[in-house]
């Protein structure tokens, strides 16, 4: 991937009635990259979005597209596009004519604009559907027109609010590929909203975890994942275990009473930390096999593994294993040196 940067935002501030929504927000995206903003509701990454589309002005701060600041042009001067969560199609015009209509706009002729729709609704899977209305389409084929209709433009990043919320799940599963491919294919920057940790971390090649107006972490899915630089992100993506620890000395960690290795360093010696242990990182085993023993209190059945609540040293642990147990159970329980991730203690 080139190095360019196509989109950079520099101490973005937002503020609704005295709230600070985003506060000196910087961030860089780079060209052709798939970009997810990921948080809870509120944490400000709608708002960042309309703010790269022009839809808020910041109170201060810079917004550069390609090296150009672009403070002040209006939403339909910016070479990007959104797709909303409620597609915000026209109900009275049909498939054709909802994808066409940006082109319409730029006065071309009918040869051209015939093409590329025909050419972009095959993109989205939708060939044979030009004369379809609206209101006679599922949820699914709404958001494909949507989405074509905001490729049609060619523009440098598109922007997608949540497009796949009012999706059902199998439907959403199918739509992620399919955005993940769209992307790859039009060569285009994505800059997604969304708060489902799963959908971030499946379509993304870059995911900015947002908490109130901050951004927390940015890296690959597998960095927010695997090493989580707070408990916040480690909290927000995917379950985990986070137990207050001592660090003894580098690669050596001590919590829930027992001293464990680790492959973490450059912590003080004796340094309080908080430890990270994702619930599938737990191996269960007998009581006199397990470093540590816990009693379980719930046993839910999940399809692919059971997950389990466990007691363990007056915490609860929470743990996803194929053994099934029974609650009242004594089990033993075993992390492995590369299972325990460390980090300095956050306040709160």
């Amino acid at each position: 991937m080139e190095n360019n940067v196509i989109v950079s935002l520099k101490n973005i501030v937002v503020d609704f009635d005295g709230d600070k929504v985003l506060n000196g927000l910087s961030l860089d995206i780079h060209d052709k990259e798939f970009v997810t903003f990921l948080g809870p509701s509120g944490c400000g990454k709608t708002t960042t979005l309309r703010v790269i589309a022009g839809f808020v002005e910041p109170e201060s701060g810079n917004v550069f597209f390609d090296g150009k600041d672009i403070a002040g042009l209006p939403p339909y001067k910016r070479q990007v596009n959104t797709v909303f969560q409620k597609y915000a199609l026209f109900p009275h015009l049909n498939v054709f004519e909802n994808v066409a209509f940006g082109l319409r706009l730029k006065k071309l002729d009918e040869e051209t604009i015939n093409k590329k729709v025909r050419e972009m609704l095959e993109v989205v899977g939708l060939k044979g559907y030009e004369r379809r209305r609206i209101n006679q389409m599922s949820g699914g084929q709404q958001q494909r027109v949507a989405i074509a209709r905001s490729l049609i433009n060619q523009p440098k990043v598109l922007l997608l609010d949540e497009p796949l919320g009012a999706l059902d799940l199998k439907l959403r599963k199918e739509m992620q590929v399919e955005l993940k491919r769209l992307q790859r294919e039009m060569n285009i920057t994505f800059i997604y909203v969304t708060h489902d940790q799963e959908e971030a971390l499946t379509m993304s090649d870059t995911v900015v975890v947002m908490n109130k107006g901050k951004i927390q972490q940015i890296g690959s899915p597998e960095d927010i994942y695997n090493e989580p630089q707070n408990a916040f992100v480690a909290d927000f993506i995917g379950a985990s275990n986070i137990i207050d620890g001592v660090m003894l000395e580098d690669y050596r960690v001590s919590f829930s009473g027992q001293e464990f290795v680790c492959v973490d360093k450059g912590f003080a010696k004796n340094q309080s930390v908080q430890v990270v242990v994702r619930p599938e990182d737990v191996e269960v085993t007998t009581p006199e096999n397990g470093m540590l023993t816990g009693l379980v209190n719930e046993v839910i059945f999940k399809g692919v593994h059971f997950e389990m609540r466990v007691d363990c040293e007056g915490k609860e642990w929470l743990i996803h294993s194929t053994r099934a147990c029974k609650p009242g159970e004594v089990i033993g329980m075993n992390v492995g040196p590369d299972e325990i991730h460390i980090m300095a203690r956050m306040e709160g």
